[in-house]
């Protein structure tokens, strides 16, 4: 168990240490308050020292908060080409991330949090980390927000048009909010009557749902536990159980389908976290693993549908013709490819460094069936 200790008052205390990004314990920690200013924080955040927040709930926040403002204002002018950016991007995020993230809270043994005017945090807390274990425990308060965030998501739940319900995201799953995606798997001719299907990378389960409702018997996997336990509580909910088996696996299960959706991480790069294992994919390495296993996974007949934005393609991560080398590769052939905009905000936010190559970007839904390469360029 990895702890973090301070001194207050004469007394060295000691306490589990939690960090859902895999950041380090810090090495010091002083004990700060809501006289503290941002000025002082960044300071501080910036020479490696982490700040035990002891003031109120509300001037956490607002520290925080203006503790951001100013990153934003020194934060250097972006420049470059789109590749440029997009690292340059990612190491400012990282960079935020750190020095945020100096900012600490105490969660008491049975996960409160004891600051003045403090909401009640428990229920957040034993849905992110599980059970209280009687430990006193130091988080990032940025982590904790996301905790309290990533809870009321969970409750109130992402209305999803192709199933006609809502699914209800567990901590560190990746939340179905790009619905263009779901849209393209549920309008997509499938190319047998009730086919048996894989879903692979399933998340929230929400494109095993949707198979199913569309007379699939499925298989879904996720490598993240985390995910396998929400998507089966997602089925479960839908009324979709005797439909959809969800098994802890690293992509593949055992046998051949009908077909096999894969909707994996659109960007080669390093993920920093079990979040972000949604999005970054580094080398591409689960996209290259189903273009290479999926002829043999495959029943006579069957396609594989390969849900993939471009947005790679536009940051200069990867090629078009790199995509296409690889699905020849694998002695695939492309029966059809239906494309789509993207609708998230951030593909309409202008203040993004990255936003010229989200308005472009497209998402496509590629039919894949094993023979001879041909068309799809």
């Amino acid at each position: 168990m990895t702890t973090t200790s301070w001194s207050e008052n004469g007394t060295t205390t000691t306490a589990r240490w939690r960090c859902e990004h895999s950041a380090p314990a810090p090495g010091t920690v002083v004990v700060v308050d809501d006289r503290t200013t941002a000025k002082a924080a960044h300071r501080t955040a910036e020479s490696g020292v982490a700040m035990l927040w002891r003031g109120s709930f509300s001037g956490a926040r607002r520290s925080l908060q203006d503790l951001d403002r100013r990153l934003q204002r020194l934060r250097p002018a972006p420049e470059g080409d789109a590749a440029e950016l997009f690292h340059a991007e990612r190491a400012a995020r990282a960079r935020r991330a750190e020095v945020l993230g100096a900012v600490l809270v105490v969660l008491e043994a049975d996960h409160s949090l004891a600051l003045r005017g403090a909401p009640d945090v428990r229920e957040a807390c034993a849905h992110a980390y599980g059970l209280p274990t009687g430990e006193v425990t130091c988080v990032p308060l940025r982590e904790l927000l996301g905790v309290i965030s990533a809870h009321q998501w969970h409750l109130t739940g992402v209305d999803v048009p192709a199933l006609g319900a809502r699914i209800h995201p567990d901590h560190g799953v990746f939340s179905p909010v790009r619905g263009e995606y779901v849209d393209l798997v549920a309008a997509a001719p499938v190319p047998v009557e009730r086919p048996v299907a894989f879903d692979l990378g399933t998340g929230t389960g929400v494109l095993a749902a949707v198979l199913a409702r569309r007379g699939a018997r499925v298989v879904a996997t996720d490598i993240n536990p985390r995910a396998v336990a929400c998507a089966r509580a997602n089925v479960d909910r839908l009324g979709l159980a005797d439909r959809v088996v969800v098994e802890h696996a690293d992509l593949w299960p055992a046998g051949r389908a009908d077909l096999v959706v894969c909707n994996p991480p659109w960007i080669p790069a390093r993920p920093t976290s079990a979040l972000e294992l949604g999005v970054y994919d580094e080398g591409s390495d689960v996209l290259h693993r189903f273009l290479g296993g999926l002829a043999e996974h495959l029943e006579p007949g069957g396609e594989g549908w390969l849900v993939l934005s471009d947005l790679a393609e536009r940051l200069g991560l990867r090629t078009r013709a790199e995509l296409l080398d690889r699905i020849a590769d694998a002695g695939l052939r492309v029966e059809a490819r239906y494309d789509t905009a993207p609708r998230h905000p951030r593909a309409s936010d202008p203040t993004d460094p990255l936003h010229s190559a989200r308005r472009e970007e497209v998402t496509s839904l590629w039919r894949l069936t094993a023979g001879s390469p041909a068309g799809g360029r």
